[in-house]
């Protein structure tokens, strides 16, 4: 995400999110507690303005996704979203799954790591937007469901498809994608759906401890390694490699690559510049 800008001033005020920053560390809370934190469509265009703006700002070094009350999230809301693309023809209908979409390519596309805080029902969309987390840190009330068949839709919603074998595997992706059945925290743990299984309760805290570790840490070397990441997943051998020498080149002329050698001979730990 290019850090250039136009004449729009930051948004001040997210109507659909809360959102706090501090220390480096942005935390997004979903905060629809009566609705589960089900999305609609101003959350699902705020989520993605928000992340495209934070991007720019290059100020955010970690983002932490939290839902409040009960659960993470319930997924779209049933009134408000699934009810009204029923009176929607065929191109407001893609224009709104080209937006979901849009969020999702932002979670993965963000130069910084985002992690999902995890606790109660994470379903349908709300599934994805935990998956499409760098990071899944859940506690033991936490259950994932991707619902997308059950309302007579294709399980390959928001990306899904793409994700999920790449995370669990095909044969794990299949059966969730296609059953739409919930699973369960430490199933979800063992399939490695989840990245880290937290006490009862524990799932923000956690979540907020690694995004201060991460906020504290090489930023630059964090976002070139996440888009490795999202960038090879296609890619053969060969044009793996070349891509990461031509990123290592890069990197070792940077000033946090010098402040690590300086910071090992000298014996004190590393300033981070983040560049």
């Amino acid at each position: 995400m290019s850090p250039f800008t136009g004449s729009a001033a930051r948004t001040p005020h997210w109507q659909h999110l809360r959102v706090d920053l501090a220390g480096g560390v942005a935390t997004v809370t979903l905060a629809r507690p009566d609705k589960l934190n089900a999305l609609t469509f101003g959350a699902y265009a705020d989520l993605r303005d928000l992340l495209a703006e934070l991007s720019r700002e290059r100020s955010v070094r970690a983002l932490v996704l939290a839902g409040e009350g009960r659960g993470f999230c319930s997924g779209g809301d049933v009134d408000e979203i699934i009810g009204a693309t029923l009176a929607m023809d065929t191109a407001q209908l893609l224009d709104f799954n080209r937006m979901t979409g849009q969020v999702v390519r932002a979670v993965r596309e963000c130069p910084f790591p985002v992690i999902a805080a995890v606790h109660g029902v994470a379903a349908g969309a709300g599934a994805v937007l935990a998956l499409a987390a760098d990071f899944r840190v859940a506690d033991p009330s936490a259950r994932f469901a991707f619902l997308f068949t059950r309302v007579g839709l294709s399980g390959g919603d928001m990306g899904a498809a793409y994700l999920l074998p790449r995370v669990v595997g095909l044969g794990h992706a299949t059966r969730l994608l296609m059953l739409g059945e919930p699973v369960r925290a430490p199933e979800a743990e063992r399939i490695g759906l989840i990245s880290e299984l937290t006490p009862e309760g524990g799932a923000d805290e956690a979540a907020r401890t690694l995004a201060h570790r991460l906020a504290e840490g090489p930023a630059l070397a964090y976002a070139q390694t996440k888009a490795l990441l999202t960038a090879e997943l296609d890619m053969p051998l060969a044009a793996s490699v070349e891509l990461d020498a031509s990123t290592q080149a890069l990197l070792m002329n940077g000033d946090d690559y010098r402040e690590f050698h300086a910071a090992f001979t000298e014996k004190r730990p590393p300033k981070w510049k983040g560049r």
